[in-house]
């Protein structure tokens, strides 16, 4: 294919995304006070649990109501038009995939995909202690007064955060099927992997307080502890497979 061809089929597949981007924005539009009861629920929450002053407000002007709408209804047309781009990405490098990569390429997004929502969903769970600490570090008789485009700035990107950070086994898993990392280094220095999630996750969470870096942690924890053993396991595969497996270093390889 030409490398005109390559740019006019990724002019299509983007007018495509633009298009659907396009049309899920208008009708989140109608939605609107489902979407802002939803954004809203973790502050509401932690709310409750605070004897000191705190409210939402728009900060931004006159403008401000327009840009809650604008920004609320844009983020949740980028998650909902989510499949429909990363197919298009998808579609797009597949052609100048091997049938093997091919193959693995969509094993990993099918574990990818639930590890993400799974983080998304712990991110939303633990919002609302987040939101209690911060808050409540607001001195006596000082109102909190928390504009709503920060909120949710600070709202998308706790869910972010968290998502992606469900994602580093997967990423581990295939730097070890890429050959970058061997299953034996991420035993010989999993102390030290161990602390730098714990150290990943306290910069990580938007709040300063233990329980939500300690839900985050605790579970990239685990997943390394999984991703570690499918490392080695392959290791292990990929030796018994080479063509001087079962030799002795004074036996004659076959080559």
């Amino acid at each position: 294919m030409a490398l005109s061809d390559h740019f006019r089929e990724l002019r299509s597949r983007v007018l495509k995304v633009a298009v659907t981007f396009l049309v899920v924005f208008v009708v989140s539009l109608f939605f609107f006070d489902r979407l802002y009861d939803f954004v809203y629920a973790p502050y509401a929450t932690a709310k409750e649990s605070l004897p000191k002053g705190s409210s939402l407000a728009t900060t931004s002007g006159p403008g401000g109501g327009l840009m809650l709408y604008l920004k609320l209804c844009g983020f949740t047309a980028v998650l909902v038009t989510c499949p429909v781009w990363l197919y298009q990405i998808w579609a797009f490098i597949m052609p100048g995939l091997h049938p093997s990569e091919k193959r693995w390429t969509q094993i990993f997004v099918a574990i990818a995909a639930p590890l993400f929502l799974i983080g998304v969903v712990l991110g939303f769970v633990t919002l609302p202690k987040g939101l209690e600490v911060l808050i409540g570090l607001n001195p006596d008789g000082i109102t909190n007064l928390v504009d709503f485009n920060e909120y949710l700035q600070f709202f998308t990107r706790t869910l972010l955060v968290f998502g992606l950070a469900f994602e580093i086994p997967v990423f581990v898993v295939m730097l070890n099927r890429a050959g970058v990392v061997k299953g034996k280094t991420l035993a010989q220095y999993r102390p030290w992997i161990i602390v730098g999630i714990f150290v990943f996750a306290a910069i990580a969470t938007p709040s300063t307080d233990p329980f939500t870096m300690t839900i985050m942690a605790v579970p990239m924890v685990v997943l390394y502890g999984i991703s570690e053993v499918i490392a080695r396991v392959h290791d292990r595969r990929k030796a018994e497979r080479a063509p001087n497996a079962g030799l002795s270093p004074d036996e004659a390889s076959p080559l």
